[in-house]
């Protein structure tokens, strides 16, 4: 097993891979997709287009190309969940943050795909995304218990209609997730998905939307879902629950789970 790790959009990066790390240029070109977004997207950049756009100085219409695209992407799926995923922080201020990062570990993907690296894990900050297998195995990766970070939930095997897991909440960061009123049901969603763009979004939709919004995206999207609510109980979609691999922690018995999406 090789493992390669870099730093950026304020979080740790690391690249697993069954055999020899990628040749260097296609790491190099891996870690690029995470830097150039971080300076053009990081609201804690001064010199960052989206902060040039933020103070008034460049128009968005004048923004550059790429700016525009992740834009304009990030509008769909805010169209899309009807307003769960947004664009904008409560004052008002752009923000692509729930976006940028899955779109830099999608494109650090297709950077592996088309060098011919066929087996690898990507994990940016516990969202993750994969190819192939380990070996002979599955890639396999826990779900974080938010009210004991030294234990897991339970362990998910990405395979199949699974290649990507992406986990939002406030156990670490705090309410840092905007939603309507009335709908923060959630202290924890984790998202497996067919890519990690899909994944990464409907986990922020739901912590922002809460059950309804979980309903919604589970019958609209490949997705299946497990979410920890406030008051400690599991809602876990039936194909995910019958895929659980490693047992709920102590006293998890009784935690409900979310009916049949239809």
């Amino acid at each position: 097993m090789s493992r390669s790790v870099f730093t950026s959009m304020g979080t740790v990066i690391s690249l697993l891979t069954p055999g020899p790390q990628p040749a260097a240029h296609v790491m190099a070109d891996v870690e690029r997709e995470f830097y150039d977004r971080d300076q053009r997207f990081s609201l804690y950049r001064a010199d960052s287009e989206i902060s040039v756009i933020a103070r008034g100085d460049l128009p968005v219409v004048n923004a550059s190309g790429a700016f525009r695209s992740t834009l304009n992407r990030a509008a769909g799926w805010e169209d899309a969940t009807h307003g769960a995923f947004r664009t904008r922080a409560p004052d008002g201020v752009l923000d692509l943050s729930g976006l940028v990062k899955a779109e830099a570990l999608e494109a650090a993907g297709n950077r592996l795909l088309a060098a011919g690296d066929a087996n690898w894990l990507l994990n940016a900050g516990g969202d993750v995304l994969v190819a192939g297998r380990n070996g002979p195995i599955p890639w396999a990766v826990g779900i974080v218990d938010p009210l004991d970070k030294a234990a897991l939930i339970t362990s998910v095997q990405l395979e199949g209609q699974w290649r990507a897991l992406a986990t939002s909440g406030i156990a670490e960061r705090g309410e840092h997730i905007w939603g309507p009123p009335g709908h923060a049901d959630f202290l924890q969603v984790s998202v497996l998905a067919p890519d990690i763009v899909t994944a990464d979004v409907l986990a922020t939709s739901i912590m922002a939307g809460g059950r309804q919004t979980l309903e919604a995206c589970a019958s609209r999207w490949d997705i299946d879902a497990l979410c920890v609510t406030r008051d400690d109980q599991l809602f876990i979609t039936p194909r995910l629950r019958a895929h659980v691999t490693a047992a709920f922690r102590s006293g998890a018995a009784d935690r409900r789970s979310v009916p049949d999406a239809s």
